[in-house]
């Protein structure tokens, strides 16, 4: 394993163009990641009977028709949340537009290594670990490959701040979240193939 030296043409980078883009798909992955959970009863489905707590005029209490109304103690709540989906659509045009910007941005910036190729002789975390170290990788990164390999899936998974992903899979939010871009020459070629569509 060794690192190598690539060189893109200007005019295949996208540099002049796509930072609402970027935003947008950045936000977009990431209200899909919310789980949209959050939930509360309203004043129908606290439990309750439909009895009046006492009547209506002659007691000097504020009026009250059931115990299950938001203004009380264990009542329902008002307008609370309800289980919802938090997905945005974003058209494939602007999300390929926002990967070629955030893409174009990082190899700009110096944040993208390519290596001939990942080979470990066995699955150990300590030894992805002292190759990064030698690439000068001491932040946060993503491993790129073209196909999924499991020995480098091994020997990543245990390294915090450290991702995995395929050309194909990878993603815009895990582009800009990740200081760093390691990936082999076939998951490089991929990429620059993406960003050329």
């Amino acid at each position: 394993m060794r690192k190598i030296d690539v060189v893109i043409d200007d005019s295949q980078l996208t540099l002049d163009k796509g930072e609402q883009a970027v935003k947008d798909a950045v936000t977009a992955i990431r209200n899909a990641m919310r789980a949209g959970t959050a939930s509360t009863k309203g004043k129908g489905e606290v439990a309750g009977s439909n009895k009046k707590p006492w009547k209506q005029k002659g007691t000097g209490n504020a009026r009250a028709g059931f115990r299950q109304s938001p203004v009380w103690r264990g009542g329902g709540v008002a307008h609370g949340p309800k289980p919802r989906s938090f997905e945005q659509k974003v058209n494939k045009k602007v999300m390929s537009l926002a990967f070629a910007r955030a893409f174009s941005d990082k190899f700009k910036a110096g944040d993208v290594i390519v290596v001939d190729e990942f080979k470990f002789e066995a699955p150990k975390t300590k030894l992805m670990a002292a190759f990064l170290k030698e690439l000068g990788v001491d932040r946060t990164a993503i491993i790129v490959q073209k196909e999924v390999d499991d020995t480098t899936l091994l020997v990543t998974s245990n390294l915090p701040r450290v991702d995995y992903s395929t050309a194909r899979a990878l993603d815009v939010y895990s582009l800009m979240v990740a200081k760093k871009v390691v990936c082999d020459k076939a998951g490089f070629d991929e990429l620059v193939a993406r960003i050329a569509k």
